[in-house]
């Protein structure tokens, strides 16, 4: 079997130093198994995501020095490899999931939602049963106001267990995530299942993402369950941290890739940063994708997050 992996950028904003390293791995994990590696831009979000955006995050990555078999600058027989041209797609999806009565409305708002939480202070409350009944007593006056809902997967009390490539084996409970949404109100579609159905489209058999999506691996599999699909597998990848300790983000403004470019930093020394932080080299020093791959091994990975420091961003330039 031919391996398939994938990276899917989201177009809100440049590539920051944590998107580089897990597209990094993504693509090592790919070509060391003589497997193909896809691009695919996840950009449902249609009121973050930006065309500029989709164009710079393509030539941030060729220039750290990525390529790919497949994508939307390159064609490929899984085409369209941009998310918001494959709308009528996910609505066959969702049909499959209703029609088979795994899904629900849901008129609730999130201040609805939010109000029946026993600590509504304590973040957002997964949708469970008090929020199915809550819905149900509410749906006919939603519904004469001329709301729209969003539709949620009814999920059901089941023990996911997975083994993970990477950190190993994994039992999650599905009741943990509630119901997601499968399809907003205002009929955007949900990152759950945008992301499962064109997974199992364009045969991906093998997923790279932080361990920080961990938990949305019971929901993942539950889809693929519902869909009779083959599972891929998972690697979950610790994440790389800024020098306060904290998850990198776009919106927090985290070191990105366009900014290196701008500071004419060498692709290649950032390479060798992101192969250390991995534990993939024993120092910081410049190397090239094509270097690294040749010398690759999954297994010399270390398996926890990494924290930048000054000598990180001195090796840098910066």
């Amino acid at each position: 079997m031919t391996i398939r992996g994938r990276y899917a950028p989201s177009p809100t904003g440049y590539l920051h130093l944590g998107n580089a390293r897990t597209a990094l791995v993504a693509y090592l994990l790919a070509k060391f198994q003589d497997g193909e590696f896809v691009m695919r831009v996840e950009d449902i979000d249609l009121q973050r995501c930006k065309p500029e955006f989709q164009k710079a995050n393509l030539a941030e990555l060729r220039w750290l020095g990525l390529d790919w078999d497949e994508g939307p600058d390159v064609g490929g027989s899984f085409s369209p490899y941009i998310q918001r041209e494959r709308f009528e797609f996910f609505k066959t999806k969702l049909s499959e999931l209703t029609d088979a009565g795994h899904t629900f409305p849901c008129y609730l708002s999130r201040k609805d939602i939010q109000e029946l939480a026993s600590a509504p202070h304590e973040g957002f409350p997964s949708y469970g049963v008090a929020q199915r009944a809550e819905n149900e007593r509410l749906s006919p006056q939603k519904q004469a106001e001329g709301k729209q809902p969003s539709i949620r997967l009814k999920t059901i009390d089941k023990t996911i267990a997975f083994e993970d490539k990477f950190v190993g084996k994994q039992t999650l409970e599905l009741s943990t995530l509630g119901d997601v949404v499968l399809r907003r109100a205002d009929g955007m579609w949900a990152y759950h299942l945008a992301v499962v159905a064109d997974d199992i489209a364009m045969n991906i058999n093998q997923v790279v993402r932080g361990d920080d999506l961990l938990g949305s691996t019971a929901t993942h599999l539950y889809l693929y369950e519902l869909f009779d699909a083959p599972v891929p597998d998972y690697w979950h990848v610790p994440l790389l941290l800024d020098t306060d300790g904290k998850r990198m983000a776009k919106r927090k403004g985290s070191l990105t890739l366009k900014s290196l470019q701008d500071a004419d930093v060498n692709p290649e020394k950032l390479v060798g940063l992101l192969a250390y932080s991995l534990g993939l080299i024993d120092s910081l020093e410049s190397v090239s994708v094509n270097e690294l791959l040749n010398n690759f091994n999954p297994q010399d990975m270390n398996k926890d997050a990494y924290q930048l420091t000054t000598e990180d961003l001195s090796f840098l330039g910066l």
